[in-house]
């Protein structure tokens, strides 16, 4: 393909500046600048770099930003809700409240009285109460004080009189935390702050902060940062960010980390560290307890060795971005060894492999946290380019996690024949209700196997893909709350927006199968809110099919995309695309009527070539079922019979005359129940599939004209790839 000119995916600024006097080149991205020391090769040539920067990845980091700022945003919303609703709990009780009585600390200022009310005293060890809400209690006196009188003097700005309490995330009432803060006992991801100036003194992009709105404090770990460059942008470009905790295991890559700091005038934010990640996420977990709001894993290959770690290191109810790059392991089957030790699954051959590549990843992610009561929730999961990217919520939640099993599948795939599959689920969950009147689930084991070791309609060989994660891809409400915050943002900043927009419609649409969404046990809050899915939601038609590949086994021309469409909403299933393969169509229609389409098109419109189909072919033995050949099966099969139960002449006249009456009699039978009931008749026998009245209409399946969206990103560039890895030195 040649380079897209949509202007989704320009090439960065670059420019020479001179630094402490050194020459380096400064290439702009978001919001953020980084330096790199010039190389003494051509860039044509394909020398390794000391710190490793792949300019083609901007759109994994654009979209990173947005992702995270649309998660930090749902955690205001989410909190303040639930802060509104305990107040009004409060109001309708007559109460003002918990109260605990506190002891006077030494450097602590006794405001008893303001306003009318009492004030409570700050304890001098970091205590943390707990009540059904999350809130302190001290966090709920000071709120109830603010409220009554918002220029009471609540806190003094003396560093004598300031709190220790000042750097809980979840009594909070005046500055961040400083990122080397640390806190016992596991953290809420919910802890929050009011709103305090930026100190950084940059412009926030598309920021739209209101003041009643508490900003949560959100530590973001990256832990295979090479230049730095995800940090700055997550601090310059997202407000809610308060410190980031830049890792690399080269030296040279911390140097250049604090190098960028310092040049973006940050250095207050951003805590460079060098290190294994894993050495580091495991420390944290033992040691300090000070979790972390969000990890971003984008390691050059694979991210599995990190996810032990990682889902560990993160905040109950936290953000986990995970990169692959590995996609000749997880997304083909040319080292089938390699991608079950890695994932601890096989993907399959064919377009589907992709999808089948992030399902794997998933279940990788799943099944390290389930080892410690963690349940994960992937919010958006997109294969781009060359690499896998995901962003998966992880709670602690041991009820949750019983519904893995439920929600793991292999796949029997036709990969060598016509290219149809058929799912096989591990295990079944089904809800039953109490005397109650509740809901709870029972867990077991599913029957199987689903499929034959031959296809259903090309009689091939079916191979196994798997075990895979065979629940939902995306979140709806997150994917939903990323679009809204793009008209906000300077195209000249986030560049591959237009991309961004196209790839996210297209995931959004992916969920138009989905029926129970939202998770039974979820608190009602704000409408725009990430809502929580039920967590034993399975993907009811998962994986696609390629309309090219179904012509191809046929020998036939390509129906167009309209025209097949068409033929699917008048049968009444629905279809979308996805965002894995160009050309692809979701659908919830089983492959007994897909095939029964693609004959129809065949007879109707496009008759194959005598001779292109031969016996051992998988086209031969589907085209065998076309309802002429269907037709005259049946007659002989009726004749065969006669022939070998008549015993005179006389009885074989008789019998064949019955057997032509009967015929005659189902025909016009046939034909009375068309024109009565052109509606469909599922189901997978032969007789009903006959009786489909399919119409490729292209004006019922052309998509309704809109908005122009790049759905699916040409080569950026020439020579473009996920480049030489970078040299690892002292």
């Amino acid at each position: 393909m040649t380079p897209s000119n949509s202007g989704s995916n320009n090439p960065p600024v670059t420019d020479e500046v001179v630094h402490n006097d050194q020459t380096y080149e400064k290439v702009r991205e978001g919001l953020a600048d980084i330096l790199n020391l010039p190389s003494p090769h051509s860039k044509k040539d394909g020398s390794k770099q000391s710190v490793f920067y792949n300019p083609v990845q901007q759109f994994n980091r654009d979209l990173s930003v947005l992702a995270i700022r649309a998660f930090a945003e749902d955690l205001a919303l989410t909190r303040h809700a639930r802060r509104e609703r305990r107040r009004e709990k409060l109001r309708k009780d007559g109460k003002h409240g918990p109260k605990r009585k506190r002891e006077h600390s030494a450097g602590h200022e006794n405001l008893d009285h303001v306003n009318g009310h009492k004030r409570l005293e700050r304890p001098a060890t970091p205590e943390r109460p707990e009540n059904i809400s999350g809130i302190s209690p001290i966090a709920e006196k000071v709120e109830q004080i603010q409220s009554q009188d918002d220029s009471a003097p609540i806190v003094s700005s003396t560093a004598e009189t300031k709190s220790p309490l000042a750097n809980d995330p979840d009594t909070a009432i005046s500055d961040p935390p400083h990122p080397n803060t640390h806190i016992a006992g596991r953290q809420s991801v919910d802890g929050i702050a009011p709103n305090t100036q930026h100190e950084d003194g940059h412009n926030h992009v598309g920021q739209n902060e209101s003041s009643t709105i508490p900003t949560p404090h959100i530590r973001v770990l990256d832990a295979l940062s090479a230049t730095g460059l995800r940090a700055l942008r997550y601090v310059k470009e997202i407000p809610h960010v308060t410190s980031v905790t830049a890792n690399d295991i080269s030296s040279s890559a911390t140097a250049s980390i604090k190098l960028n700091a310092e040049y973006n005038g940050i250095t207050d934010k951003i805590q460079p560290t060098t290190g294994d990640a894993k050495s580091l996420m495991y420390h944290t977990i033992a040691h300090t307890k000070d979790l972390f709001s969000v990890i971003d894993l984008d390691p050059y290959g694979t991210a599995v060795p990190f996810l032990d770690a990682a889902v560990q290191a993160v905040h109950d109810g936290g953000l986990l971005c995970v990169t692959c790059t590995d996609g000749g392991v997880f997304a083909s089957v040319g080292f089938p060894e390699k991608t079950f030790s890695q994932y601890g699954g096989v993907s399959w051959k064919g377009t589907q492999g992709h999808e089948a590549g992030l399902r794997l990843i998933l279940n990788a992610v799943a099944t390290s946290a389930a080892r410690y009561g963690l349940a994960v929730e992937p919010l958006l999961s997109l294969n781009i380019d060359f690499y896998a990217r995901l962003f998966v919520r992880i709670r602690r939640s041991p009820a949750d996690v019983k519904f893995l099993a439920h929600k793991t599948m292999v796949v029997y795939n036709c990969d060598h024949g016509c290219s149809s599959f058929k799912t096989q689920y591990l295990a079944q969950s089904r809800d039953r209700e109490d005397k109650n009147g509740g809901t709870f689930y029972t867990h077991s084991l599913a029957q199987g196997p689903s499929a034959t070791p031959f296809c259903d309609h090309c009689g091939f060989k079916t191979h196994l893909a798997g075990p895979m994660w065979g629940g939902p891809l995306h979140n709806p409400h997150f994917i939903t709350k990323i679009l809204d915050i793009l008209p906000s943002l300077d195209n000249n900043v986030y560049a591959t927006i237009p991309r961004i927009e196209g790839m996210l419609t297209l995931a959004l649409n992916e969920t138009l199968f989905q029926e129970s969404q939202q998770h039974p046990l979820a608190e009602s809050s704000e409408a725009n809110s990430i809502v929580p899915l039920d967590p034993a939601l399975r993907d009811p038609h998962p994986f696609f099919f390629n309309p090219s590949v179904l012509a191809r086994t046929l020998h036939c021309t390509v129906p167009s995309d309209a025209a097949l469409r068409g033929a699917l909403l008048g049968l009444g299933y629905r279809t979308t695309r996805s965002h894995t393969e160009a050309g692809s169509l979701r659908t919830d229609a089983p492959w007994d009527v897909i095939w029964e389409i693609m004959r129809e098109w065949v007879r109707q419109k496009h008759p194959i070539k005598p001779g292109a189909l031969t016996k051992g072919m998988a086209g031969f033995e589907i085209m065998k079922k076309d309802r002429s050949n269907r037709q005259l099966e049946d007659n002989k099969q009726a004749l065969r019979k006669i022939l070998a139960e008549a015993e005179t002449a006389e009885n074989l006249q008789t019998a064949i005359e019955t057997a032509l009456f009967r015929l005659s009699q189902s025909g016009r039978e046939a034909e009375d129940n068309k024109q009565q009931d052109g509606a469909l008749q599922e189901g997978s026998s032969g007789t009903q599939l006959h009786d489909l009245q399919v119409d490729f209409n292209e004006r019922l399946g052309k998509e309704a004209s809109g908005k122009k969206m790049i759905r699916y990103q040409m080569n950026p560039r020439a020579d473009w790839g996920p480049m030489s890895k970078a040299k690892v030195g002292p």
